[in-house]
């Protein structure tokens, strides 16, 4: 077990102590005032952690408090995860970008593509061209999420039982047939919408490599980068450091739900959200990315992948917003965010409505964690707890301008 530490003084790197506390000023009173049971804020500058603090529960009916080698379910930061094994197999030359998925997972060969209509009434049509590995490396294949609730192949989602992406009891190889049994929103390659896309990733890391997805990560992944609580499961004797996960109440309040249970290794592995990992599990994950992939002598993969992985990859340079008409996807903090390969990418920081760099990159969890790197000031953040909110929330731009006045001095 390994625990984030603070490196260095803030002024000693540029950045300003008095804006600091300023951002936990604001995150403490987030607390206080029941909005959050705890969290940890990291910020570094050239990888070293020149801020760091944990405050509040990471359970609050036992009274635990949260603590720097705390443990967080981190959803939809997997994805970045499951993205740089996707491309170590890329540069081994076991996969390309341009290969069709139904090369590696043959329930894909026949795509059929929304028409219009709707349940039984639907009307599809063969798609024009395949779904590639490119399109779910950038979401752009086609498939969507059950709980969207905006378009008729939605809730062809629901009826295959996929509320939470996985049919009851199915593994990951049986739920990428169910995926590939439904219609496809668009045309692969035409439009932007976020989805299940990881998950079938991951199924062709499993496929390509000969290895269930969480050996293949721990193997070649988590334990070269030193990641050693990073997984899909919690062991018996480190259950005490899981964080509680809590869900939004209509009042601005917060209450325990279900979340993973982390308890024994799952059915489905799912590489889209399904891992677990402490502060320095993620620090050591973005560390990798700020420095190009190598880090402590450790090389995963080349700086010109990682520089391919964090740089738009939507067609003519625009962002998610515009690339992705999809209702989920028409708010304003899509504006200006273009998508790379597994993270988001500012493409025009004057358009992101937050404190944001041309080039910065990251991704999010459900549960309120995220990570960003960001280029042109050299900085790394990460902000962990466990909140699933009702709709999208203000706290990532208030985090995005608080760190963004620390650097700015």
């Amino acid at each position: 077990m390994a625990q984030l530490r603070q490196e260095v003084d803030p002024g000693e790197v540029g950045l300003d102590p008095k804006a600091l506390d300023r951002l936990d000023r604001h995150f403490v009173q987030q607390v206080e005032e029941g909005r959050l049971p705890g969290y940890l804020v990291a910020v570094s500058r050239g990888g070293r952690v020149a801020h760091l603090t944990t405050y509040g529960h990471r359970d609050l009916a036992a009274g635990l408090p949260v603590e720097s080698d705390t443990l967080y379910r981190i959803y939809s930061m997997t994805k970045p995860v499951t993205t740089v094994a996707a491309l170590m197999l890329m540069e081994e030359g076991r996969l390309s970008l341009d290969d069709p998925v139904a090369r590696h997972l043959p329930a894909f060969a026949d795509p059929q593509v929304y028409v219009d209509g709707s349940g039984e009434g639907m009307r599809t049509r063969p798609a024009d061209g395949p779904i590639l590995i490119r399109h779910l490396l950038t979401h752009t294949a086609g498939l969507t999420f059950a709980f969207y609730h905006s378009h008729p192949v939605d809730a062809l989602y629901r009826a295959a039982g996929l509320e939470s992406s996985v049919p009851t009891g199915a593994d990951l190889a049986e739920t990428i047939d169910v995926y590939a049994s439904l219609p496809l929103q668009f045309e692969p390659g035409t439009e932007w919408n976020y989805s299940v896309a990881t998950n079938v990733l991951g199924r062709v890391i499993e496929v390509v490599s000969g290895q269930p997805l969480d050996v293949f990560l721990a193997e070649r992944v988590f334990g070269p980068l030193g990641m050693t609580d990073a997984g899909f499961c919690v062991p018996a004797d480190q259950a005490g450091r899981l964080a509680e996960l809590y869900g939004e109440t209509g009042d601005g309040g917060i209450e325990p739900i279900a979340g993973l249970p982390l308890r024994g290794r799952p059915r489905f592995l799912s590489g889209s959200g399904g891992m677990v990992a402490s502060a320095y599990d993620v620090h050591r994950f973005t560390e990798l990315l700020r420095r190009r992939g190598e880090l402590d002598g450790v090389r995963l993969l080349s700086a010109d992948t990682v520089d391919l992985m964090t740089s738009n990859q939507l067609p003519g340079g625009v962002d998610m917003r515009t690339f992705g008409s999809r209702p989920a996807h028409d708010e304003p903090g899509n504006e200006g965010v273009g998508f790379g390969l597994g993270v988001s990418v500012v493409v025009d920081p004057a358009r992101t409505k937050a404190s944001t760099g041309l080039g910065m990159y990251g991704w999010s969890g459900v549960a309120t964690t995220t990570f960003w790197v960001d280029p042109s000031r050299d900085l790394s953040v990460q902000f962990l707890t466990q909140v699933r909110p009702r709709s999208s929330h203000v706290l990532y731009q208030d985090l995005k301008r608080l760190v963004h006045e620390a650097a700015a001095h």
